[in-house]
């Protein structure tokens, strides 16, 4: 059931504010770095929650080689504990996708777990990333509020907007240099003695 970012969200989720409170409310367990935690017990824990078999090789669960990605797992599986998705067994396969997705591992890689945690926007962010990847949007929104307030706090689009602007300044400075120094040696040309 999760989604793969094309299909359109369909189903109404939680109240948004429900989760961002169990988000704020994350225990400093959650947060320790990943070789003081064990991300797969945790996972392999859910998944006996929730009433689903355990691979016969647990550490499979993951495929999260960077231990950001491994801590932010952590505290999506600490999310994922709210009894909204407790209530949705269903919802195992598409939550491990979601663990395993280089989407989480993108944020990861720019956004600390600590920051989901104690960050309102960061936090929000979280939390309807999370939603929309299960296929759900908060109670109450549209499928198009989701997406649009979704787009407002994307952290790796923000990221790759910022690093083609950076680039595209960096051109454009040395298109202008470039057009000096021939102004320059232009300018040297018609001066010199012959």
């Amino acid at each position: 059931m999760a989604n793969n970012g094309n299909a359109p969200l369909t189903l109404i989720g939680p109240q948004l504010d429900s989760l961002l409170h169990r988000l704020a409310e994350c225990p400093e367990e959650f947060l320790l770095p990943p070789e003081r935690i064990d991300v797969v017990a945790l996972a392999c824990d859910h998944l006996r929650v929730l009433g689903r078999s355990i691979p016969h090789a647990p550490q499979s669960i993951f495929v999260l080689a960077l231990p950001a990605a491994q801590s932010l797992a952590a505290v999506v599986l600490w999310l994922l504990r709210d009894e909204w998705f407790l209530a949705r067994p269903e919802l195992a396969d598409a939550s491990l996708t979601f663990l395993r997705s280089e989407v989480l591992a993108q944020l990861a890689s720019l956004v600390p777990a600590e920051a989901v945690v104690s960050d309102a926007d960061r936090r929000e962010e979280l939390v309807r990333l999370c939603l929309k990847e299960l296929g759900f949007c908060p109670a109450g929104e549209s499928e198009a509020q989701a997406a649009d307030r979704l787009t407002t706090l994307d952290s790796v689009e923000r990221d790759r907007v910022i690093r083609e602007t950076r680039s595209a300044e960096a051109r454009a400075r040395q298109v202008r240099e470039a057009m000096a120094r021939k102004r320059a040696e232009e300018a040297a040309a018609r001066y010199s003695p012959e």
